[in-house]
C-alpha cells in the first residue's frame, strides 16, 4: 500500500515545506491565487518555509513576461517565496531520474500515434471497458522496437503503475482516498519530441526541494494517485497531500470567468490584496470572511480540518464589499503615495467611510478643492442659500462650522431635518450623499463655502 502522514498529522519535528508551482503561460487568476494563498499561509502558520517553482517545461508555450508578472503578483499580495526555482535549469536532474526508472523498468518507450490512442479508446468504450491503455507497447520485443525506430517512429514514455495494491492515502481535506491502479492508464511522462510532461518533474521537484505538504486543487486528485507511485519508484516517501474543493462562480456553476479574472485585473478595479487575501483564505471554510486587514488573524485559525468538501462560491460582489470594509480601516500612511497631490491626512479620515477603493478618493478631493457643479434650485431655497451664506461668514470657523452653522440656520430659519441639511450639502458639494459634512466643511473652507452657497439659481 502506498500511504502518507495521517490526516491533520503535523509533525513538529518536521520542516514545514510547502510550493507554489505555476506554469508562465499566462496571468495568475483567482484560482492560483487562493492556492498560492494556501500553501503560503499553511508554511508561515507553521514556521515553515515557501517555495516558488517555475513550471516551464513547456518552452514553447511559457513565456518570460508571465514569469515576471507572476514575481509582482505575488510580492503584490504580499506572498514573499524562501526561494525560487525554474524546472527549465533542472533537466537535468530529470534525465537522471529519467535514466535511472527506465533501466528499473518503471518506464517504458510506447509506439502508437495520438490517432491510434483515438481508435483504441474508442473500441474500448464500444465494449462497455474502461478507456486505459493496453500496454501493447509492453508486448514489443526489442526488434519490434528496433523496427519501429528505424521507419522513424519515436516514442513517447510511460510510467508504469504498479497494478499489486491500491493506492492510499489520507488527505488532509478530503480524507481517506483509494485509487486502484489498475483502472488507470500507464500515464505519459514524456513526448515523443524529448519534452516532459507535467507529473514525473514535478514528483522529482518535490523529492529534490524536501517538500512536506502539497496543496493544490481536487482536480489534481487523480494525478496525485500516479505520483504517490512515482516517489515509491524514486525511492521517497511521498508528501503530504490537501486537495481543496474548486471555486465556482456567483451563478452556482463553474464559472469559466474564474479562470481569466486575474490579478491585474482585480488591482485595476482597485481591490487592496488584503481584501483578497481575507476572502481567499476562508472562501470553502467553517470561519466567517472578515475585513482582516493583518494576516495575524488568518494565519492563527487556518486548519485544513476547517475546509469543507463543497465548491467555495466566489462572488466579485462580495469581493467588494470586503474590499470597502479594508479600505474603510487603511491609515494614510498606508494609501499617501496613491492619493492625489496635496490630498491631507484630514481629508483622507473624512472621505475614507465613504469608499469601495482608493482610488473614489480622487473624487472627493476634487470636491473639496473644486469646482463643484451649482445646483439649480428652488425660490425658497435660493433665498434660504443665501442666509446661510450670511451665517457661514460669522461662525466661528475654529470649532466645529457644521453645527454651528445648521444650528444658527435652525434657530433662524425654522428648517429641521432635511429641509435644514440636504440644500446645504447640495450647495457645497453638488451630491446628495456623501462623507460627513461635519467633516467636510471645515477642509472646503470658510471661502470656498461662502462662494458655493451663493451660486445656485432658483430654477
Amino acid at each position: 500500500m502506498f500511504a502518507v502522514a495521517p490526516r491533520r498529522a503535523y509533525r513538529r519535528d518536521m520542516t514545514i515545506v510547502t510550493r507554489f508551482a505555476p506554469s508562465p503561460t499566462g496571468r495568475l487568476h483567482v484560482g492560483n491565487i487562493r492556492t498560492a494563498l494556501h500553501n503560503w499561509m499553511f508554511a508561515r502558520a507553521q514556521g515553515g518555509r515557501f517555495l516558488l517553482r517555475i513550471d516551464d517545461t513547456d518552452q514553447e508555450r511559457s513565456e518570460e513576461r508571465y514569469v515576471t508578472a507572476t514575481r509582482e503578483d505575488l510580492a503584490w499580495l504580499g506572498l514573499l517565496p524562501d526561494a525560487e526555482v525554474r524546472q527549465s535549469e533542472r533537466f537535468d536532474l530529470y534525465q537522471a531520474r529519467f535514466d535511472a526508472l527506465v533501466a528499473a523498468g518503471r518506464i517504458y518507450p510506447a509506439y502508437e500515434t495520438s490517432q491510434e490512442l483515438d481508435l483504441k479508446r474508442k473500441i474500448q468504450l464500444g465494449r462497455g471497458l474502461p478507456p486505459i491503455y493496453d500496454r501493447a507497447a509492453l508486448a514489443l520485443s526489442d526488434a519490434d522496437r528496433a523496427r519501429l525506430e528505424a521507419d522513424g517512429v519515436r516514442p513517447h514514455w510511460r510510467f508504469r503503475l504498479d497494478h499489486g495494491s491500491p493506492v492510499e492515502w489520507d488527505d488532509l481535506i478530503r480524507g481517506p482516498q483509494r485509487f486502484d491502479p489498475a483502472t488507470m492508464s500507464d500515464p505519459v511522462v514524456r513526448r515523443a519530441d524529448g519534452s516532459w510532461l507535467y507529473m514525473l518533474p514535478s514528483a522529482i521537484d518535490d523529492v529534490d526541494m524536501g517538500i512536506s505538504h502539497v496543496v493544490r486543487g481536487e482536480d489534481h486528485v487523480a494525478n496525485t494517485a500516479l505520483q504517490i507511485q512515482m516517489f515509491a519508484a524514486l525511492g521517497s516517501t511521498p508528501p503530504t497531500f490537501a486537495h481543496a474543493a474548486l471555486l465556482t462562480g456567483a451563478e452556482g456553476k463553474l464559472s469559466k470567468r474564474l479562470g481569466s479574472l486575474g490579478v491585474d485585473q482585480l488591482r485595476d478595479a482597485g481591490v487592496e490584496p488584503q481584501a483578497i487575501r481575507a476572502l481567499l483564505a476562508r472562501l470553502g471554510t467553517s470561519d466567517p470572511i472578515e475585513p482582516a486587514a493583518d494576516m495575524a488573524p488568518l494565519l492563527a485559525s487556518f486548519d485544513f480540518a476547517r475546509f469543507g468538501r463543497a465548491p467555495a462560491r466566489f462572488d466579485e460582489g462580495e469581493l467588494m464589499q470586503l474590499n470597502a470594509r479594508i479600505v474603510h480601516q487603511l491609515p494614510f500612511d498606508a494609501v499617501r503615495d496613491r492619493l492625489p497631490a496635496g490630498m491631507t491626512a484630514s481629508a483622507w479620515d473624512a472621505v475614507r467611510p465613504n469608499l469601495s477603493t482608493v482610488t473614489e478618493a480622487a473624487d472627493w478631493w476634487g470636491v473639496i478643492e473644486g469646482p463643484v457643479t451649482a445646483p439649480q434650485v428652488s425660490p425658497d431655497d435660493a433665498d434660504y442659500l443665501v442666509i446661510a451664506a450670511e451665517e457661514v461668514s460669522s461662525i466661528d470657523w475654529n470649532a466645529d462650522p457644521w453645527h454651528a452653522l445648521t444650528s444658527a440656520l435652525k434657530n433662524r430659519t425654522g428648517r429641521k431635518g432635511k429641509a435644514l441639511f440636504l440644500p446645504l450639502r447640495r450647495a457645497l458639494t453638488g451630491r446628495d450623499h456623501g462623507p460627513d459634512m461635519a467633516a467636510l466643511l471645515p477642509l472646503i473652507g470658510r471661502d470656498r463655502a461662502i462662494e458655493r452657497l451663493r451660486r445656485p439659481t432658483a430654477a
